[in-house]
């Protein structure tokens, strides 16, 4: 568990010069600061990435709400959507006074939402325009400026597609690309079957690797276990997961041994417990619901006896009023860590 909130080991400035780096992707409703936290306390480096924020909404909408987090969350990354380059240099600007580790420009999102804006991966069809973006994200940002793309989208060749936009953002001073193996259809999928039709190439990704082996490579999507993580690790230089990671946080307990060189602990969950319990007291004191924080807890002990009801305590009695930290507590006490019978202490 983390013990303080200071930057471990991973400045601004050398984020992308250690290497590997594990991180867990931008996904939207679901990394927000509360899941943030609650990542944190189970891995001290993995990289955090907040739910893409549009630069719109930054520059106009309520900013301390969108970008403000806990001081224990670094290192983190701001995932931004948007296509207009001056829109999403005002953002950068804007987002400097909250301290993320990295920015990162979202050239992969499929939704309704980010085609009717022209952003996400419909970026990957003009990739002038996201050097452009890139460019001008770099001159106003202190932080590493990165892309996280597909392979492609809809009719287009991945070996042509992927390689022009990565040339093109690397000139305009990309510091990492990270490359979710797959293609995007913009018309006929959902985003969800978008995360699980397209077929996944992961040679293609092994293949931009090798064209730039100076350049930082990540890999993202349909990584199941650190097991595979590790495996693509021998072809580039970071693995992404997502929901894998969010459904069963627990997966994160070995990330700092497996890829940080850290001893190998065994976890102590009455420690995240306590710390799970002050932070939703805090949360619930400056206004907050113990939903907000437990909705993104509900996954954590995936597999483990007792987590049925773990997952039934969480679920129904955090949603009502007046639900506090205690509850949080009766769900802990549900589950049985040893797997013969002991359980959380009071």
């Amino acid at each position: 568990m983390t013990e303080s909130a200071e930057k471990p080991g991973m400045q601004a400035g050398s984020l992308y010069r250690r290497k590997p780096v594990f991180a867990v992707a931008p996904m939207i409703d679901w990394t927000d600061r509360h899941c943030r936290y609650l990542h944190r306390q189970i891995s001290r480096h993995a990289l955090l990435y907040t739910e893409m924020v549009v630069a719109d909404a930054i520059i106009h909408g309520p900013r301390d709400r969108l970008l403000g987090r806990d001081a224990s969350e670094h290192p983190v990354a701001l995932q931004v959507g948007g296509s207009n380059p001056a829109k999403l240099a005002e953002a950068v600007r804007i987002a400097e006074a909250y301290d993320y580790d990295e920015i990162n420009l979202n050239v992969g999102c499929p939704s309704d939402r980010v085609q009717s804006g022209t952003f996400g991966a419909c970026l990957m069809l003009t990739p002038e325009t996201v050097a452009d973006c890139i460019a001008s994200m770099k001159r106003v940002s202190k932080a590493p400026v990165t892309v996280k793309c597909r392979i492609g989208v809809d009719e287009q060749e991945p070996e042509q597609a992927l390689p022009e936009l990565i040339t093109r953002v690397l000139d305009a001073g990309a510091d990492a690309v990270w490359i979710h193996a797959r293609k995007a259809w913009l018309k006929g999928l959902s985003p969800k079957e978008n995360r699980e039709i397209p077929p996944l190439d992961y040679e293609i990704v092994y293949r931009m690797k090798q064209r730039w082996p100076d350049v930082f490579i990540g890999i993202n999507g349909g990584i199941q276990t650190l097991d595979q993580a590790e495996a693509h690790l021998a072809h580039v230089d970071g693995v992404m997961l997502g929901r894998t990671a969010y459904q069963n946080a627990a997966i994160l307990a070995d990330v700092d041994h497996r890829f940080y060189g850290e001893p190998s602990v065994e976890p102590d969950w009455n420690d995240l417990r306590d710390r799970m319990m002050a932070y939703t007291e805090r949360h619930i004191e400056q206004g907050g619901r113990l939903q907000h924080v437990a909705r993104h807890m509900v996954g954590l002990f995936t597999g483990l006896p007792g987590s049925r009801r773990y997952r039934q305590i969480l679920s129904t009695d955090a949603n009502k009023p007046g639900a506090g930290p205690e509850v949080i507590a009766a769900a802990f006490a549900a589950v049985d860590f040893a797997g013969e019978g002991e359980r959380v202490s009071a």
